[in-house]
């Protein structure tokens, strides 16, 4: 199964701004770990200033629809975000 990169661009402050939001958050990954779509997640930088997810699905569309309704998106702290298909070649089930 095809993994996919989810990265995130974001505000200044991140780390302080995305508080409110946090729980919601983490509660999202969490359920989509649990189901085995989200592998890895975690901010970048430090300070943060971005994320990285990577999921493993059939295709790049459980990526982008958790893009859309992840509330660190909703409410403005992610600037910017992609999906890129990721061509592991060692580790996991290369």
């Amino acid at each position: 199964m095809p993994y996919y990169a989810l990265i995130y661009d974001s505000v200044e402050d991140y780390a302080t701004r995305r508080q409110p939001y946090r729980e919601e958050h983490l509660g999202l990954v969490a359920a989509l770990h649990a189901r085995g779509e989200v592998l890895l997640a975690g901010a970048l930088g430090d300070p943060p200033d971005g994320a990285l997810l990577i999921f493993r699905s059939p295709s790049a569309a459980a990526a982008e629809e958790f893009a859309k309704r992840d509330p660190y998106v909703v409410n403005g702290l992610v600037t910017g975000w992609r999906v890129r298909p990721w061509n592991v070649v060692v580790g996991g089930e290369a």
